[in-house]
């Protein structure tokens, strides 16, 4: 039975080439920055009426009959003719499995699969490698050879479905093709989940180094196109755009031209981010949601809720990304409710029923601010969305009530972690934070700071006046970070952190040091400031003089992809803090082994100033960069 059934699919496969009894489909290729068609992608359909009618199957059936490589050639064919015939704008993707374009490429590649009308047509096509088709016969040399060839001949070429296999990246890394399309299983529902955003993040990060086109397949939805778009990738394709048609169209509709070029140019990558922790950006409170323009119709924006039925409100955006207004569903319908309203104001603006003074905040405001202006502001604005900006242009919208369950975790985080002396976040949010910062791949400076002299001064006057001097270097340190960029932590006892991402920062540790000195001498008498200490007695009733408290900052600059963890982080610090805690009074102690891009690090590199007398071991110079303290 198996073999007669066999035998019938290859004599039906035989007739449909013989017959050439193929069908081609085009699938626009979308540039989501212009909003133009980059091209198509070609696809084969067999006889409507066949059991090989499926492009999967057919393909199958040729592989077990030993006809894959006629088949292909075959739908090349096709599909080139189509395309010329058609007059389709932009390249040509067509599908190829590694084995074929080997064989092939041993042949000149235009003749073989008919492109020999022009040198142009040739230059049209892009193959599309399919990653998750196995090398059968050849290794990975003739691959790269066959690959080479398709440049040489003006070919480009793609790995299709990638992160479909599990040969993705070794084979974007050996043949650096002009495009990688990553595989739909990524898109779908990709706001939703965090892991697939991550995914096609490092996927653009990477395709910024080897030169390659993004291409990100099978997006539906509105969301999945902002949230892709958002993400930096330059090309899209999709049932949202269109399905797969013998006569595609040549631009894009109206409505979805108008949506793209609305929501401007692509966000920057994740590594780039410039807004605090606790911003709304930095929550992940912020929906990608979709808009409306003042061009479409109440009609239209009816429509759009109906086909969105989870949606309360949508914005509405001028075509220049600028926010105008709120439409709120209730709004809408209540208005249309009412006799002949509909056929009355159907065809206008949907600006006409909108709230044109909502509430616009940008996607940088912390957490904390957010929730003061909603507290002050009309009930109205904290039951519905507000809507966040990025420089102005519609960045997305976010909930009242999103804002007050961050905040509430956030107290409930802190209470949890906090140091009961100083209620500054403990070594659990510190590892969270730095490791966040070296996830992000953002430049930040550690700064570990400690007390000198400390123990016998808490020992003298008592655990009070310890404690006080303990919350009065926390009140130091707080003065002069910047809370929407910096993080200060208590590690315990009278050790600190300050994780700056101010560029500033060695000025900021500069005058530190400058108010600590001023401020801890209140802690000592008169005689003691005189004398720049205090006299007690030791163990063997002997009298010992003890230095004045004094407070040294060991830094460390940390570039992009110096660190992998945490540790390695706290380990560099702790040695710069030993360092300094060697120079005598309020001193800073910069380890300048890696290179930090900032005009502070700039100027300490060109003129450095080793203090002297301070007990640094002069062979650690090349190392490290002690700073002579403030006055």
């Amino acid at each position: 039975m198996m073999g007669y059934l066999k035998l019938e699919d290859h004599k039906l496969l035989v007739d449909i080439i013989k017959n050439e009894q193929l069908t081609a489909l085009f699938q626009p290729v979308v540039d989501l920055t212009t909003a133009q068609f980059h091209g198509y992608e070609g696809l084969i359909r067999g006889p409507s009426s066949s059991k090989l009618h499926s492009p999967e199957v057919l393909l199958r059936v040729a592989t077990d009959c030993g006809l894959r490589e006629q088949v292909e050639w075959l739908c090349h064919k096709v599909l080139n003719q189509s395309f010329q015939r058609l007059g389709l704008p932009g390249k040509l993707f067509l599908n190829i499995s590694p084995d074929v374009l080997v064989r092939r490429s041993l042949d000149t590649l235009s003749k073989s699969m008919f492109f020999a009308n022009s040198h142009e047509e040739v230059t049209q096509v892009v193959l599309e490698i399919t990653e998750g088709e196995r090398l059968l016969d050849y290794g990975p040399e003739l691959l790269q050879d066959a690959v080479k060839r398709c440049r040489d001949e003006g070919v480009a070429v793609a790995i299709d479905d990638l992160g479909e296999g599990f040969s993705s990246l070794r084979l974007w890394s050996e043949l650096r093709p002009a495009y990688v399309k990553i595989d739909r299983h990524f898109v779908r529902n990709i706001e939703n989940d965090p892991v697939k955003a991550q995914f096609v993040r490092s996927i653009v990060e990477i395709a910024l180094q080897t030169k390659s086109t993004v291409i990100a397949e099978g997006i539906e939805t509105v969301s999945e196109l902002l949230l892709i778009k958002s993400l930096g990738v330059d090309l899209g394709q999709g049932f949202y755009f269109s399905r797969p048609h013998a006569t595609p169209m040549t631009c894009l509709t109206d409505e979805s031209m108008v949506f793209l070029r609305s929501q401007g140019g692509h966000s920057k990558p994740m590594g780039e981010v410039t807004w605090g922790r606790d911003s709304l950006a930095g929550r992940n409170i912020i929906q990608m949601a979709p808009c409306l323009t003042p061009a479409v119709s109440n009609e239209a924006a009816l429509g759009w809720f109906e086909a969105n039925p989870g949606s309360g409100v949508v914005p509405v955006v001028k075509e220049d990304g600028l926010p105008i207004g709120l439409l709120a569903r209730s709004d809408l319908i209540g208005s249309f409710a009412q006799p002949y309203r509909r056929e009355l104001y159907g065809r206008k603006s949907c600006t006409q029923y909108m709230d044109n003074k909502p509430l616009i905040v940008d996607k940088k405001i912390s957490v904390q601010n957010i929730s003061q202006m909603l507290g002050n502001a009309e009930r109205r604005h904290f039951l519905q969305e507000f809507i966040v900006t990025d420089n102005g242009h519609y960045f997305g919208l976010a909930h009242g009530q999103d804002v007050i369950r961050v905040i509430t975790e956030m107290q409930i985080q802190a209470a949890k972690y906090a140091n009961p002396l100083t209620q500054l976040p403990g070594n659990v949010p510190i590892h969270e934070h730095l490791d966040n910062l070296l996830r992000l791949r953002v430049p930040f400076c550690a700064c570990y700071c400690d007390l000198d002299h400390f123990k016998p001064f808490n020992d003298m006057c008592g655990f009070s006046a310890g404690d006080g001097v303990i919350q009065m270097t926390a009140n130091v340190l707080a003065r002069f970070c910047d809370h929407d960029l910096d993080f200060l932590g208590h590690i315990g006892g009278d050790d600190f952190i300050i994780l700056f991402r101010s560029t500033n920062w060695e000025s900021r540790c500069q005058r530190i040091l400058k108010m600590f000195g001023d401020t801890v001498v209140q802690h000592f008498t008169e005689e003691d400031r005189i004398q720049g200490g205090y006299y007690t007695e030791n163990r063997r009733f002997e009298r010992e003089f003890h230095p004045l408290v004094s407070l040294s900052i060991g830094a460390v600059g940390v570039p992009p992809g110096h660190f992998t963890s945490y540790m390695e982080v706290s380990r560099i610090a702790s040695e710069a803090k030993k360092q300094a805690k060697l120079i005598q009074g309020n001193s800073l102690f910069v380890n300048r082994r890696y290179k930090m891009e900032s005009p502070g690090y700039e100027a300490m590199s060109k003129n450095p100033e080793v203090f002297s007398g301070g007990g640094v071991d002069q062979g650690c110079i090349d190392e490290f960069l002690p700073i002579k303290p403030a006055a």
